[in-house]
């Protein structure tokens, strides 16, 4: 990340926070969409199975209306602010620990993809919970089952125990842990092979070019455990039923027993048209907002 003269902690959880409401507003619909293809087990026919992502787009809002492209919008909004702030002020945080563990003065790839990954592991345990609500209330099959975010909450607790509420945690890990060292790991990589800029504008450039690598690089490598966690997490537990997708590596060996690997990637184009400019998107706002910031407090 940036090699500019550190804040306290809260101002980087704030521009984090910012950072996360602008990607979520911007490109929530795409994540409805992966979501709804990610949990489409077989080849249907009818408005209730998909062909792709223009498909599953066209219908929702044929069928459902445009607004359900929002559906479960509140938990992410709710999420995002916790969540990428702690993915930044993590990220921030585990370089400072690594540099001094390691004896190094500045970030290097390896301690990039280091941070990265521990800051996304650090970032799982504030999101699963979050992740539950939104994947049960983008599931066309389940969501009639609930009113909104606090009647699944109520719900899911009273059906199956407060810990469900961390389905899926082993695979949220995966998924975070790939996606965040993959993401800050090409961000410095891509970076370090930029020229360097000399204007304001030359830097959002940058930012986007190095954010939207990153972003498509952790897609890339995450992918099948995001696949997984969406079907972990919509899948109720039963007293006495053992789950037919439970962990995150056992499940990616039933998908692809049953439906081949392709499978492990249902949904990456809405996915990685999310994240890829999303994660340009976030690096960009961060760091606006960091530089405000010191320009606040004259640093």
């Amino acid at each position: 990340m940036s090699q500019d003269k550190p804040l306290p902690f809260i101002y980087t959880f704030g521009a984090g926070a910012v950072a996360g409401i602008s990607e979520i507003l911007t490109m929530y619909p795409l994540d409805v969409v992966k979501t709804r293809v990610q949990l489409q087990t077989g080849k249907g026919t009818g408005i209730d199975s998909y062909n792709g992502m223009l498909d599953c787009f066209q219908k929702i809002v044929r069928y459902e209306g445009f607004s359900r492209l929002y559906r479960g919008i509140t938990a992410p909004i709710l999420m995002e602010a916790p969540k990428r702030a702690t993915k930044f002020a993590a990220n921030d945080e585990w370089g400072k620990f690594y540099r001094t563990a390691f004896g190094v003065e500045k970030m290097n790839q390896s301690l990039s993809i280091l941070t990265g990954a521990s800051a996304g592991a650090t970032e799982s345990f504030v999101v699963v919970p979050f992740e539950l609500v939104k994947i049960r209330l983008q599931d066309k099959a389940s969501a009639g089952k609930y009113t909104g975010m606090i009647d699944v909450v109520t719900k899911t607790i009273k059906a199956e125990g407060v810990l469900a509420m961390y389905n899926g945690l082993e695979s949220t890990l995966w998924r975070h842990i790939l996606w965040n060292a993959g993401y800050f790991g090409c961000i410095f990589q891509v970076k370090e092979l930029l020229p360097k800029a000399e204007t304001k504008k030359g830097e959002i450039m940058n930012g986007l070019i190095s954010g939207s690598v990153g972003g498509t690089v952790g897609t890339i490598l995450n992918t099948p455990m995001d696949v997984v966690k969406s079907r972990i997490q919509n899948s109720p537990k039963v007293v006495g039923q053992i789950p037919k997708y439970n962990w995150a590596w056992g499940a990616c060996a039933t998908v692809m027993k049953e439906e081949g690997f392709g499978a492990l990637y249902k949904g990456f184009l809405p996915k990685v048209l999310r994240l890829g400019p999303g994660g340009g998107i976030l690096l960009v706002v961060f760091t606006g907002m960091m530089d405000f910031f010191r320009s606040m407090k004259n640093v």
